[in-house]
């Protein structure tokens, strides 16, 4: 049921994506499957097994989609993540919404460094199981940042997607973010949602500080992971995806970011040109048949200088 939701109409590429269910464990059934407390789905991509457990995800809005992931790191992950960021901070940094560049500002407060991709074996189980949970391929992704906040430090409300055309030439727009808490906060440190529709839902007592109060918001917890997605299944930018992590006042708080985009970050993003009339893969003909153009215009057909993958089935060009 979970992957129905999570899986963006936007990305027929899913499909191509080769992530095989070869078992589901169901509880009982063996010690391995009571150990994760639950359903347990082992999927297998590129000859390694990784597994998930979709029963420890609740939704927690649908405006924006955001959903939690309890106990989706665990202990000995979260240590190991701080202990290959501890002497490597800098102050953290912001892009400008004209040019795209990293600048400072006073709305970021927080320390940071960025991971290797694939770092080391533990890093790269994370990110596949991040690719498993999200049916995001890996490749979308960018490199992992630690974040580091300690008292009075916050990020203001912010969204992920670009305003800049400059940062989508690689992998274009930031579809969804997975935001993974390394520590647990005696207070504050919540991640907010300003816009959220079910900010008004839901009940808190004095345990959350103020600023958890003017939005939907989320209690950092040593394990967790949250996802949410910043643009909408027909790839418009969601303006209800306005997050920010609220001023650390007991405490500190570490974190690690996965940044997701709608295609692979290591290749520039497709731009229109004047070439062939061509579908780039061979699956087109079948999904346009079953209306595919209309449902997932930007990927089958293109747009805002992008160029389509299917744009051939889709009859919005000539050979």
């Amino acid at each position: 049921m979970v992957s129905r939701h999570l899986a963006s109409s936007l990305f027929l590429c899913f499909l191509c994506f080769e992530i095989s269910v070869s078992s589901l464990r169901l509880p009982g059934l063996d010690q391995d499957a009571k150990a994760t407390h639950g359903s347990v789905l082992r999927l297998n991509r590129g000859g390694s097994s990784v597994k998930f457990d979709p029963t420890r995800v609740t939704q927690l809005s649908w405006s924006p989609r955001a959903f939690l992931y309890k106990g989706f790191l665990s202990e000995e992950e979260c240590d190991h993540l701080i202990v290959l960021a501890k002497d490597k901070l800098e102050k953290s940094m912001v892009a400008d919404n004209d040019s795209g560049k990293s600048i400072m500002s006073d709305i970021r407060t927080s320390s940071g460094m960025f991971l290797n991709k694939a770092q080391d074996e533990i890093v790269a189980g994370i990110e596949a199981r991040i690719a498993a949970w999200t049916f995001l391929p890996v490749e979308n992704g960018e490199s992992m940042q630690i974040l580091h906040y300690e008292n009075g430090q916050k990020y203001e409300p912010h969204f992920d997607y670009f305003h800049d055309k400059a940062n989508q030439v690689m992998g274009g727009h930031r579809i969804a973010t997975v935001l993974m808490y390394l520590s647990d906060v005696e207070k504050g440190g919540e991640t907010i949602f300003p816009n959220a529709e079910a900010k008004l839902l839901q009940p808190k007592d004095e345990s959350w500080s103020e600023c958890a109060h003017k939005g939907y918001a989320v209690k950092p917890q040593k394990g967790d992971a949250l996802l949410f997605f910043s643009l909408h299944l027909d790839a418009s930018t969601d303006t209800k995806s306005l997050h920010g992590s609220c001023p650390v006042i007991e405490g500190e708080k570490w974190s690690a970011t996965k940044w997701i985009h709608v295609s692979d970050f290591e290749k520039p993003f497709k731009q229109v040109d004047n070439g062939e009339c061509v579908d780039e893969n061979e699956n087109c003909p079948r999904w346009a048949k079953v209306g595919e153009c209309d449902k997932n215009p930007l990927y089958m057909v293109g747009g805002e200088g992008v160029r389509g993958s299917c744009m051939k089935s889709c009859n919005v060009c000539t050979s």
